[in-house]
């Protein structure tokens, strides 16, 4: 038998929504355990395919108890799509433009989830609601903010009797934002704060408060469990970004994958946050980059091919086990010959979904990725497949390609 026929029977193909629900339940099903958190991925950014495909599979989820999705957006600013789409009173470019970190409220299929969540929660109980989350860190392209905003709202969180003597010298250790902000050391290590006598002091004071807060969490979480929950992602944030920056200090070879380790692992503890304040209303839906939300390491084309580190997936789904759930998908219908992609296009016209360990096996060790179909698309390997529970190929994107990678 050959490679392409066996892949053909092992994937399901998806027709219709109720199709494609259809067939990620069975997939669940077979499992030993429910997902507290179920991940898809896409390979780049701005193939309309890839969040059409995840709007319909919440839609079906939400049926069967989902209450909440995340995305790769910045964790605080996605409060504004959250107030947006629970029927606060606000304007919906206003919730695009701002909630979204990256230009990402500008990606398609963006928009039409928003619509349909607000439309979705209008009328029905708090407890019903289908909420939006941000899980990454406040981190852009060009690098870190300071970490005044967060250590300052932990600050004036804590009641005055509860806060650490050595936020008397904040202040001073800060210094100017534009100290933190210079977009010159992301490139260079010795133009970074990260590494100054001030940053590793100011590491001990957001030390000092991250305990405090913790320590005070059985009475002021207990009065309110949202204010908390809020001051604490402060608090992980403050340790989160000078981590990074000291990392940005580092002239060490792997000084950029030490980056990418540190941001996945901030994206990671906001990920467990969001289950830990989810679970109790129902499963979350979680969609990012592939190359976030893999159990597999990562590897970066940028530092070299023995680079590797943890990335939020496999960080994730070390914490919850059985209850994490990855989901991969990518698209090539013109693949070339001998790699994943053209065996699976092979496989399906339109959309099919593999099973993970099923397809590894029915692959010749000869088998290799394809070349990117847009800048920014990174194909899967037949080594992905470790990461992965199962794959979603698309072979019908229908030229949905935008300028957003």
């Amino acid at each position: 038998m050959s490679t392409a026929t066996s892949v053909r029977e092992i994937g399901r193909e998806v027709g219709d929504r109720e199709s494609l629900g259809r067939v990620v339940d069975e997939l669940l099903a077979a499992r030993t355990e429910p997902p507290t958190l179920l991940a898809l991925g896409e390979p780049t950014h701005g193939i309309e395919a890839f969040p059409l495909l995840r709007n319909e599979l919440l839609r079906h989820l939400v049926e069967r108890g989902y209450r909440s999705i995340a995305l790769e957006t910045d964790y605080f600013a996605a409060a504004l799509v959250d107030d947006y789409v629970c029927g606060v009173a606000a304007d919906i470019e206003s919730a695009l433009a701002d909630g979204f970190s990256h230009g990402f409220g500008a990606v398609p299929g963006n928009r039409e989830l928003v619509e349909w969540l607000r439309a979705h929660n209008a009328g029905r109980a708090p407890r019903e609601q289908v909420r939006f989350h941000g899980f990454e860190a406040p981190i852009e392209y060009a690098g870190a903010p300071s970490p005044r905003h967060a250590l300052t709202t932990v600050i004036d969180y804590l009641p005055e009797a509860l806060r650490p003597g050595s936020i008397r010298v904040l202040d001073a250790l800060l210094g100017a934002d534009a100290d933190w902000t210079n977009p010159a050391a992301m490139y260079d290590a010795a133009a970074s704060i990260g590494d100054s006598e001030r940053a590793r002091a100011l590491r001990i004071v957001a030390d000092d408060l991250a305990g405090a807060l913790r320590r005070a969490a059985p009475a002021l979480r207990h009065a309110d469990p949202t204010g908390y929950d809020h001051v604490a992602a402060h608090a992980r944030t403050a340790l989160g970004l000078l981590r990074y920056h000291a990392a940005m200090a580092d002239p060490a070879p792997d000084r950029i994958a030490t980056l990418l380790s540190v941001r996945a692992e901030m994206m990671a503890e906001n990920l467990l946050a969001i289950v830990a304040q989810e679970q109790r209303r129902g499963p979350t839906l979680v969609f990012a980059h592939n190359a976030h939300l893999q159990r597999a390491q990562s590897l970066s084309p940028i530092v070299g091919a023995e680079t590797k580190w943890a990335n939020a997936g496999a960080l994730v789904g070390l914490a919850l086990g059985e209850h994490y759930v990855f989901l991969a998908s990518d698209a090539n219908p013109a693949g070339e010959p001998r790699t994943l992609q053209h065996v699976l296009a092979a496989a399906t016209l339109r959309r099919a979904l593999f099973p993970a360990p099923a397809l590894r096996a029915a692959l010749d060790p000869s088998i290799g990725a394809g070349t990117p179909i847009v800048p920014g698309h990174i194909p899967l390997d037949p080594a992905d497949l470790d990461g992965a529970d199962a794959v979603i190929f698309i072979a019908d994107t229908d030229g949905h390609r935008h300028r957003y990678w």
